[in-house]
């Protein structure tokens, strides 16, 4: 009586996704019926889920780095970096022209005012570091502090590649590392129980700050780009789905705790976690997952390159200053660049997209005007990135030919501890 009394509460039982979304919503009403003043005293709550996500991004993204390169040899890392290069540079030049595309087909600039409630600063010049400067660590104890993921991706390739040198000997090692990853992924499941909140908390504060009519003028540079996106998502899984014959439903159902988490706390960081747990629920190996995904948030954020181009646009549209095919081929090279160094934290674009206008000759105060609409166009771009990397994974691991037949993102079934 009891086994069947459990089975029918079972039924009813909410699953991560709707706890988030039911906090997503009741944020959303909050942030728009109750005063400002409530909203925005929120806000600390959202801030501190961010906090707590990002608390374990460093130890989960090394830890699993090294148990994953620890077991490949030399020649399969080489073709991991290879390959995920050519990739992320591919999706990024598809991405950027798609932005540019929308921005000529539908002109959002084109009569849009300027926001005079807000103001924008660019930032000082900072002293430009070299590729390798961003690439090698100083020190990895400050890389792993600052979720320097770049960094850590580097150290822990050499770390990594020195383990699996040594043969039975650093397996103490690498079994510590194991557990360290394990552990990270078990303190994911224990943040994420309060992701409903941190979530509702943060969209409470956002629509309290920045309130629902800020779309009224800007409205159609924020449909632009969601339609962009969405052209650039579907574009990516028909070539997918027809080259690398995976299961989209279950990629999509499995991934969506992520995705949602990503849109509403317009952070890729928040996501990292559970993105990557999931691809390995997936069947996606762990050497691919723990080098892929990292890497691709410094080198594949394929929604902020999309919304890079078409937000230059945009500025050059409303300023009334028109550019060339030539420059605008210009600047989207110059963006294939740049955008690589994009951290992926919120707003981060915007100092990439000042540089950008002051590089063409393109007023940087417009970019005050985008400020206020930045937060809800952050939502989509983010959720992009962190679906483009996840995406990324699969590819790389099915060129690498380590993709197992019957991984649940192929056959589509799960297994039952998997599902538990």
């Amino acid at each position: 009586m009891s086994l069947k009394s459990t089975s029918t509460n079972s039924k009813f039982k909410l699953s991560l996704t709707a706890w988030i979304f039911i906090g997503l919503f009741i944020g959303i009403a909050f942030g728009y019926l109750a005063p400002a003043e409530w909203s925005m005293s929120l806000k600390p709550i959202g801030k501190l889920f961010i906090r707590l996500i990002k608390m374990i991004v460093a130890p989960l993204v090394f830890s699993s780095l090294v148990v994953g390169l620890a077991g490949a040899g030399k020649g399969q890392v080489g073709r991991l970096l290879i390959k995920s290069l050519i990739w992320f540079w591919l999706a990024t030049s598809v991405a950027l022209v798609i932005g540019l595309g929308a921005a000529n087909i539908f002109k959002p600039g084109i009569g849009a005012t300027q926001s005079h409630d807000v103001s924008f600063q660019a930032p000082a010049p900072e002293a430009k570091k070299s590729i390798f400067e961003q690439v090698v660590p100083e020190s990895i104890f400050k890389a792993l502090a600052d979720n320097a993921i770049l960094q850590m991706v580097f150290f822990a390739m050499l770390f990594g590649l020195a383990l699996a040198s040594m043969g039975d000997r650093a397996k103490p090692v690498v079994d510590f590392f194991q557990s360290v990853c394990d552990a990270m992924f078990k303190v994911t499941s224990y943040i994420m129980l309060f992701a409903p909140i941190g979530v509702g908390a943060a969209m409470a504060s956002a629509i309290g700050h920045h309130g629902i009519g800020v779309l009224a003028n800007l409205g159609k540079l924020v449909g632009t780009l969601y339609l962009a996106l969405i052209v650039f998502v579907i574009l990516l899984l028909i070539v997918v789905k027809l080259i690398m014959k995976i299961n989209l439903r279950i990629f999509f159902v499995e991934l969506k705790d992520a995705l949602v988490l990503a849109f509403s706390t317009t952070s890729s960081e928040s996501a990292l976690p559970l993105a990557m747990d999931t691809m390995k629920k997936l069947g996606v190996p762990r050497s691919i997952v723990g080098f892929v995904i990292p890497a691709g948030y410094s080198f594949n954020l394929d929604g902020t390159t999309l919304y890079l181009s078409l937000a230059s646009l945009f500025i050059a549209q409303a300023a009334g200053i028109e550019l060339t095919t030539t420059q605008q081929i210009s600047m989207m090279f110059m963006l294939i660049i740049t955008s690589k160094g994009v951290a992926a934290v919120p707003r981060a674009s915007l100092v990439v997209l000042a540089a950008t206008c002051a590089s063409f000759g393109l007023p940087v105060e417009w970019v005050a005007t985008i400020l206020g609409i930045d937060e809800l166009m952050d939502m989509a771009r983010t959720t992009v990135n962190v679906f483009g990397n996840c995406l990324a994974s699969v590819i790389i691991a099915k060129w690498e030919k380590v993709l197992p037949a019957d991984a649940p993102i192929i056959t589509g079934i799960l297994k039952e501890e998997e599902q538990g």
